[in-house]
Parts: structure tokens; sequence; C-alpha cells
């Protein structure tokens, strides 16, 4: 009699978690000797710190985590205390949004730009786990049910980049119990400029067809929770674009996640209350 995959899966557990202390004793036992070969630096500034990965006091002092009040549709922090959590900003009273949430690790400040910088385009891979626990933090409850899905590069960009950075914290976030990653869900169909200086009609019109969900993902995706995965949040153009082909294939929520989010405003009142 054939076992149930619940039941393969218990058996996979105790190799699973056995693989991953092995890992762990041996990365804690080479660690000294990284250390002596690669001095420990802030990955944002480079001043010493005293472990891989970790960040200078200073530049955690940058990082502006996102907090409540909140809007209740897109999680834009509000500057009074007095919402009932039921509140919705601006943006969202005028254009009800397509998704079902933001999870932004960080708002976008100096350091969190140098951050994505060094994943992006410095190669710097070894960032996505940190980067990815401080969104972690930011999503509901783990539920290993859910699909996560990153925000997809063109082909030809994949290529000359050697990776997909919104892939990488995709499958940090799958690691953390957050979900299973589909990391080919979604598919550029065609090659985009970038959206920056552009308007919101012209960002939809370079955008139009330009993402859809890959024939092989449709009947994972139908009825399917999902949480779409990118670096960084501007205008949302992307990801509602990606949103917008999940839905239509019939996932039941998509929240975004990303690492930084642009709300320069928020940021500003942020700010002022650090001080």
């Amino acid at each position: 009699m054939a076992r149930r995959p619940a039941a393969l899966a218990r058996a996979a557990q105790p190799r699973q978690h056995a693989h991953m202390s092995t890992s762990r004793v041996i990365a804690d036992a080479l660690a000294p000797i990284v250390d002596f070969i690669y001095p420990p630096r802030c990955p944002a500034c480079g001043a010493g710190v005293g472990e891989q990965g970790g960040l200078c006091a200073q530049c955690w002092d940058d990082l502006v985590i996102p907090s409540e009040p909140c809007c209740a549709a897109c999680q834009r922090p509000f500057a009074s205390a007095s919402s009932d959590g039921s509140a919705l900003c601006g943006p969202c009273l005028a254009t009800r949004p397509v998704h079902d949430g933001i999870a932004a690790g960080t708002l976008y400040t100096e350091t969190s730009r140098k951050l994505v910088l060094a994943l992006k385009h410095g190669g710097r891979i070894a960032l996505a786990p940190m980067l990815a626990r401080l969104i972690a933090a930011r999503l509901p409850t783990a539920n290993p049910r859910r699909l996560i899905v990153p925000v997809p590069l063109h082909r030809r960009r994949l290529w000359s980049r050697g990776y997909n950075q919104a892939g990488l914290l995709a499958r940090e976030l799958g690691r953390f119990g957050h979900g299973i990653v589909l990391v080919d869900a979604l598919v550029r169909t065609r090659s985009t400029p970038t959206l920056g200086g552009l308007g919101k009609r012209e960002r939809a019109k370079v955008l139009a067809g330009a993402l859809a969900v890959r024939g092989s993902a449709k009947e994972r995706i139908k009825g399917a929770e999902i949480i779409l995965v990118d670096d960084v949040l501007t205008s949302g153009a992307t990801s509602s674009a990606c949103v917008a082909a999940l839905k239509r294939a019939g996932a039941t929520r998509v929240t975004i996640a990303c690492f930084a989010r642009v709300l320069d405003e928020a940021l500003d009142t942020a700010r002022g209350s650090k001080g």
C-alpha cells in the first residue's frame, strides 16, 4: 500500500532536521576561519561588525520598520495614532488596490537602498537571509500551505545577472515556513524598460500583457493564497500587474512582500517619531 504524502513528509522530517543540524555544526566550526580570512564588515557601510552578515549599530538605526497604526488595505503607516484599524489611506480610498495587503520589511532609506543594490547588482546573495528575516517579521502567521511567488525577471536580464533577487528572498521565506516556493510561476513575456519617471497610465501601458502566469503553474495557482515577493516596492505598478495576473488565474488572496517600500511621507513621520 502506497504511503500517503503526509506520512512521507513526517518520515522525511527527521532526515531534514538532521541535515540542517549537521550544516549548522559545520558552519559554526568554520566561522572563526572565515572571520579570520574575511573580517566581518557591515554590508551597508563597511564598518567592522561582530559577525558575518550583520549591520553596524548606525546602519541598524537608519533602518525604518513600518508600524501601526496603518492603512487597513495597504499598511501605509499613519501619522495619527487615532486609527481604529479599519481606516484607509488616501490612495486606497481613491482606488481600491487589487492586492490583499503589503508586508514591507523596511521603508526605503539610504541604508536599505545600499542593501538592495548590494543584493541586486553587487552579487551579495548572502544578504538574502537577513533581508528575508525582516520581511518575514511583517508577514501573517507562517502557513506552509501558502504559495510564495517571486516577481520575475525577463530571461535576458536573468541571464546577464545570473539570479533573480526576488527569487532568493522567496526561497528564504520558504525556509522560514511561510509557504511553498514556485519560483517560475510568473513569467515576463517581453522585456520592459525602467518605469522611473513614467506616470500611472504610461506605466500601465508599458506593463500591459508583459506579465503572465506560466501555463504549468495555473493549476497550483487556482484557489491558492499567495505571497508575491520583490526586493523594492516603488510605484507598485509591476507588483499590481503580477497580482492581477495571479488573480485572473484564480488566486484567492495575494499579499505583496518586499524588503524596502518607498513611502517618503511615511518615512518623514517615522523619522520624526525617532527623534
